[in-house]
């Protein structure tokens, strides 16, 4: 079976940066649904028409993966609007910041906590890859049709390359 739209595709792969530094390896295939939201539009197209056993090879620059990094979507934040148990590399959506968001934050935007201070919290809504060029190596392990579920959500349930990944459907925990 080839890939196309509505398929399902198991792949491995391994992600590097421009210099070649290792990001990510996968050994054991992770399903995405293809004409969804698993995959960016740049790696879908390359596997179109591609079977198990085929491989690509992408370069991807930043604008073709997870974009430039935005200076405006660092936020300094009060320290009293989080827990006290809050940690550098928690990540959650701005609409938790119940009410209290910066005038330019998008309440969808998911923050990555990347520096606490006494009186502020250093949030960042890049994701984080973006600003990188990326090297995608990935080999077609599988291939099969999708189910009615997986069509209704668009997605085979990864989120690796997902710009705005979805979140749990239960709601955020409450910050404060």
């Amino acid at each position: 079976m080839q890939i196309m739209n509505k398929t399902v595709v198991g792949l491995t792969w391994t992600l590097k940066d421009s210099l070649g530094e290792e990001l990510d390896t996968l050994d054991q295939p992770v399903e995405f649904y293809v004409g969804g939201a698993d995959l960016l539009p740049t790696i879908e197209e390359a596997l179109q028409g591609k079977q198990v056993g085929d491989a690509i090879s992408l370069y991807l620059e930043p604008e073709h993966a997870f974009g430039d990094y935005d200076e405006n979507l660092v936020f300094l934040e009060p320290r009293d609007l989080f827990p006290r148990e809050l940690e550098e590399g928690m990540v959650f959506e701005a609409s938790a910041l119940d009410g209290h968001l910066s005038e330019d934050m998008d309440p969808t935007l998911l923050l990555t906590v990347t520096e606490i201070y006494p009186e502020h919290v250093v949030l960042d809504g890049n994701h984080p890859l973006a600003g990188i060029a990326l090297r995608l190596d990935a080999k077609v392990q599988s291939v099969r049709p999708s189910s009615p579920a997986e069509q209704r959500a668009a997605s085979a349930g990864a989120g690796f390359f997902r710009i705005a990944p979805e979140l749990p459907d239960e709601p955020p925990p409450s910050l404060h």
